[in-house]
């Protein structure tokens, strides 16, 4: 079921109704068969992944806290981190590696026939992977106190809105909320719908418009191709990715918010950084700080040394591309954003206070810049082969020949993106993501409907699945 389907609000609608008429209890069963729903939908024979997952996971954690010994708890957390990696390994990198063991034999002189499995990648198994591992290493840590409620255990692994696409949410943070009786109130509605809205406007308007122009750039040959024309494509796809994945996160926790619940925010105007480490705390929050916590500081983080600390930022970098995608294109698109993290750290690291105090045209300068950083790095995340990124740069250098798809792929760009990047620009000047909530009902009134009238008017030709469903 997609977010901007009308079988998915049917089925909402009918959720929400029941939900609402349940006590606390009962309405976490509901959830819980729901989501089970809603998973089933996309392929009923994972279900039983995300159901051994959390078995293992749930009693993983509670032989955590009962073990006297230090050994036996590392056995269990053991046991966790190697079911969960395990099974993603299988599932998302078998044929990747495999691949790869092959050719290095082939290119060795050896000929080898390695077996190569028909297997289909499960919707969201990166995220629940992940969501689930973080819950047994902080309850081996002491971050977290692991529940003796089962079936409470598992909707926190399972809970519809976020369960495919994100956020990835900490045990701290969605489980005691899972645990204790919800209550909504008008504000909560509120907020709900302004996710909902804008959510539904990134992935509808903008993403799924954006979609067309970039397909068209990255299926057609390299011969038919100009430099301006890739620039484009590059361009479309910096805001069709993040329309898509923002868009998600945001109808994900406005349809939370008219349960009670409260997801974490997973973008916050990512593409008004003006330094890769600003960037990451503002794009994929959840999995950017996963990283951090889960495998930078383990590493080392930044201690002993800048040759340690770029060591562990090039590692985690890597780690976070291969993270999305078996491919190396994912690796380098990975690498690429260490190495700015490591030039960005090197170049702050020498600055004097005073030069750290910029005004606010240098600002949007460098904002500019690194936004076009950026947008280079999604050419690596989105092409199709290291063979087409290196053809698509030499033709960015080599031409610049404009056509009248050129032309009208910026107009459209611009169309469908400058009115939310204003948008944003507001909500970053204000220092506040929400502060349409507080503004004056004309000016509510306004936005919404510019929303509503865009969705109406302009649907997408074809509807486009949401681009991190493959991750």
């Amino acid at each position: 079921m997609l977010f901007n389907s009308f079988i998915f609000w049917f089925f909402f609608l009918f959720v929400i109704v029941l939900y609402r008429q349940l006590s606390h209890a009962p309405q976490n069963r509901l959830l819980l068969i729901a989501s089970y729903v809603f998973y089933g939908f996309w392929d009923y024979r994972f279900l039983s992944l995300i159901f051994i997952s959390t078995v293992i996971d749930f009693y993983a954690a509670q032989n955590i806290v009962a073990a006297s010994e230090e050994k036996k708890k590392k056995q269990w957390l053991l046991v966790s981190i190697v079911f969960n990696l395990g099974m993603l390994g299988f599932f998302k990198y078998w044929n990747f590696f495999i691949g790869e063991f092959s050719e290095l034999l082939d290119f060795l002189g050896f000929a080898a026939s390695v077996p190569m499995l028909d297997v289909v990648l499960p919707v969201g198994i990166s995220f629940y992977t992940f969501q689930t591992m973080s819950y047994t290493i902080d309850v081996f840590r002491g971050k977290t106190k692991p529940t003796n409620n089962f079936l409470d255990f598992a909707l926190y692994v399972s809970f519809f809105p976020q369960l495919v696409a994100g956020p990835i949410e900490r045990s701290s943070h969605l489980l005691p909320q899972i645990t204790v009786k919800r209550k909504t109130n008008g504000h909560d509605f509120s907020e709900g719908f302004y996710h909902v809205v804008t959510g539904l406007f990134k992935k509808v308007v903008i993403a799924d418009n954006m979609a067309p122009l970039v397909n068209t750039i990255f299926a057609r040959p390299i011969n038919d191709l100009t430099g301006p024309e890739i620039i484009m494509g590059v361009y479309a796809f910096a805001f069709q990715i993040y329309g898509d994945f923002s868009g998600y996160s945001s109808i994900a926790k406005g349809i939370a918010h008219w349960m009670g619940f409260d997801l974490m925010w997973n973008f916050k105007n990512p593409y008004f950084s003006s330094s890769p480490s600003e960037f990451w705390t503002r794009w994929h929050i959840s999995l950017s700080s996963w990283l951090r916590d889960y495998l930078y500081i383990p590493l080392g983080g930044s201690r002993g040394g800048l040759k340690k600390t770029f060591r562990n930022l090039m590692a985690t970098m890597c780690l976070g591309g291969l993270w999305h995608g078996a491919g190396w294109t994912y690796i380098l698109w990975g690498f690429y954003h260490g190495v700015l993290l490591v030039v960005y750290h090197a170049f702050e690291g020498r600055k004097s206070g005073s030069e750290k105090n910029i005004g606010r045209i240098s600002m949007m300068l460098r904002t500019f810049f690194f936004f076009n950083l950026v947008a280079i790095s999604w050419l690596f995340f989105r092409a199709e082969s290291i063979g087409q990124i290196g053809d698509m740069m030499f033709l960015v250098v080599t031409d610049f020949t404009v056509t009248k798809f050129t032309i009208y792929g910026f107009a459209a760009i611009l169309f469908f993106t400058m009115p939310l990047m204003l948008f944003e620009y507001w909500t970053e000047r204000s220092g506040n993501l929400l502060v349409l909530l507080e503004a004056r009902w004309g000016v509510r009134f306004v936005s919404y409907s510019y929303f509503i009238v865009m969705l109406i008017v302009f649907p997408p030709l074809i509807s486009q699945e949401f681009i991190y469903f493959q991750f």
